[in-house]
Order: structure tokens, then sequence, then C-alpha cells
């Protein structure tokens, strides 16, 4: 396999782990500055530049995209994906994991536990939106901000509109999130890899810090997880379109709670704690893919005239409920059901003696005329209407 690590930093040891376990296995592998890559769109197919030469043929591409230049990092990792060059985390995984608030949109769609967020601009609205994740204490965090950078606890609601109000007013964009007290300044990364979590450990913050990250004096410490916990950090990463993530998660009274996903996670920490090779582990994973690459199904079957993929809710009215995929019909109306969705599990190819159940989400590509014709109408949401205490009766 010939790789390309996509990184400004050569020297930083995430790099030189990954580089070095290529070189390992015998794969021949190159650090490229993802700032000296030029797109070439002139002719009539993708290409790209890098320093100026005609970029050689590689299999696969590993980017280490910083946050400061997501935007030119993701252009090029898109070029890469255009050119069929393998890639396990794609551009848009990477664009969606950066943005705290967009992350949290697409995961909350998928039931995906997490401290309850609100996200708001008008000033007018702020006490509201604190009252709305459980009060003060309430933990603000810049869009943006990585390494615990842009992470603020505010202990009561005054100091937390007072600091809301001064980064609103610098242009900044915010998220207000309850503070998960039971979590005692403590988190897990996971790191996942494919379909699998390779490595885990447990950070704790330091003295009166709240923020568990290592750049902010946190220590690590080996940590095997349970299954719910491994099942929510894959299944947070592959909702966000990435295969090698570092997924971070509280520790709630009720389960997992699931922070952020990091495209671009970094390896010394948790090689360190856990006595792993999960840069070894993460070549491994990419060079089985080169040799039998996954298809995006949705980009690539949906370019077929009248032809799409679409995701089915079965309601608790419909015919479905209670049928086997046999009894459904929708082979019958050229729909073919790729995967079952059933709370938080996956049946990918579900059998055909399989009983549907309400609330079911199947995934399935077929007429996009005969899967339009079997969602029902939409029902417009009720509005949620505020209690508002009785005013008390004054008598003359």
């Amino acid at each position: 396999m010939k790789l390309a690590i996509l990184s400004r930093a050569p020297h930083a040891y995430s790099t030189q782990r990954l580089r070095a376990a290529a070189v390992q296995r015998g794969h021949t592998v190159k650090v490229l500055n993802t700032l000296r890559f030029a797109i070439d769109l002139s002719g009539p197919e993708p290409d790209l530049q890098y320093r100026g030469k005609l970029l050689s043929d590689y299999d696969a591409i590993l980017p280490r995209i910083g946050n400061s230049i997501t935007y030119f990092g993701t252009a090029v990792v898109r070029q890469f994906e255009q050119m069929d060059v393998y890639t396990p985390n794609t551009a848009n995984g990477i664009t969606n994991s950066r943005d705290k608030l967009r992350a949290t949109q697409i995961l909350s769609r998928h039931n995906i536990g997490m401290p309850a967020t609100t996200f708001v601009h008008s000033r007018a609205d702020v006490r509201l939106a604190i009252e709305r994740v459980g009060g003060a204490p309430v933990v603000i965090k810049l869009l943006e901000g990585t390494q615990g950078i842009g992470v603020i606890l505010a202990p009561e609601l005054k100091v937390a509109e007072a600091i809301i109000e001064t980064l609103h007013s610098t242009n900044q964009n915010v998220l207000i999130q309850s503070f998960i007290s039971e979590s005692r300044g403590k988190d897990i990364r996971a790191l996942v890899v494919g379909d699998r979590v390779v490595a885990a450990m447990r950070r704790s913050a330091v003295g009166d810090e709240f923020r568990s990250n290592v750049h902010r004096g946190g220590t690590v410490e080996s940590v095997a997880l349970t299954p719910d916990y491994e099942q929510a950090a894959v299944r947070s990463a592959q909702i966000m379109g990435l295969r090698v993530a570092g997924v971070d998660m509280l520790e709630g009274k009720d389960g997992p709670l699931v922070m952020e996903v990091n495209s671009s996670p970094g390896l010394e920490g948790i090689e360190s704690a856990t006595g792993l090779d999960v840069a070894g582990a993460i070549i491994d994973y990419i060079g089985n893919q080169v040799a039998f690459p996954e298809v995006d199904v949705r980009q690539r079957l949906s370019v077929s005239t009248g032809y799409g993929v679409a995701e089915l809710l079965v309601h608790t009215n419909a015919d479905l409920v209670g049928k086997t995929m046999r009894e459904s019909g929708l082979r019958e109306r050229d729909i073919t059901v790729l995967t079952l969705h059933r709370g938080t599990a996956v049946i990918p190819n579900p059998k055909r003696d399989a009983v549907l159940e309400a609330g079911d989400r199947l995934l399935c590509f077929g007429k996009l005329e005969e899967m339009r014709s079997m969602i029902p109408e939409r029902r417009r949401r009720r509005a949620r209407v505020r209690k508002l205490p009785k005013e008390p009766i004054i008598e003359s």
C-alpha cells in the first residue's frame, strides 16, 4: 500500500507513530504538508498538485487536519475522494465533527445520549435556554474550540448570562450544556477504528480544574469499557462519517453521554495509558480497506434515475407491523432493505423471516416513487406550553 499522511506536523508524536507503523508493515508512506496541495479542476478528471508538481498515485490517505485549516484541509480530502483514493475519514465527516452544534444536531437524530444542550442567538432567550438544560451551573462551549479551550463552567445564572453576553458581543457562537456533576471532572476517551474500540482511557482533571483534557494537565489511566460505552462510541463515530476517531464521553448516572467526536485524535496519551499499538491498528484497518474498500452507498446508488436510498420508519399504525420481511411486500415494490435499525441495534441484511416492529427504521434502496408513497403525511408538532404560575387574587 502506498499511503500519504496529511499533516503539517511531521515530527509530532502521532504522525511519527503512524509513519513508523506503516513502514514496519512494509507499506510505502509519505508525510505531506496539507497546505502545499493545489486542487486542479482544469482537466477532464479531478487532480492534485503538490509543491507545484503533479501528485503521484496513492492508494490511501490518512488526514490529520488541524482545526485552523479545516476548510482548505477538507477541500483537499474531498479531492482525494473524487480521485477514488481511500480515506478513513471523509471530508464531510471531518467538517461535521469540527462544528460542535452541527455534530450535536446529527447525533441527537440517532438517539445518542448527550448532555442536555441548547443554542440561542438572542440575549432575551439566554435565561430560558439555561433553564431548559436544568439551570446553573452550566457549561458554555465555543463551537470550534479544541483541547478544552473555549469551555467554561458558569456556577451561577448571572455569571452564565454575563459570559454568554460577552462572547456574543465578540461574534462568538456558543453552546449551553448541562453540567454533569456525577462525572466529577472525569471523562472517557475511546479510540474507534472501523467498527470497534481499539483502546480506551479515563482522563481525570487535576485540582479545581473541571476539564480533564491532557493539555489542561489531566491525568490518564487505562479503562475497560462496558458494551454500552463501546456501542455509543462506535455508533457516534460511524454516524459522523469517521472510521478513525476519538470519542469523548461522560459517565452519566444513566450511562454514557457523548461530548465530542474528534476526527484527528492524538495518540500519545492513549498509547501511554494503555500500552497498546493504536497506530498499528489504524494502519492495519486502512490496509484492509484498500484491499476491499467500503462504498458510499448513498452517493453511488442514488445516481440511478428514479432510484435512490431512503430511510423508512415503521409507524405504530402501519400495515408492516407484525409482518415478516417476506410478507411486507417491499421486494415486490422494487425496494431492498439494506439495514434494519431497532433502537440502538443495527441489523444488516435482515433475514426474510425477521418480524417488523413499530419504531423500526429501514435503510432501503429502491424506486423513489414507491418509497415516497409509503411515507405518511407529516403531523404538525404540538407546541409545548409552559405553565405560568397563577396570579394571586387580591381582594379589595
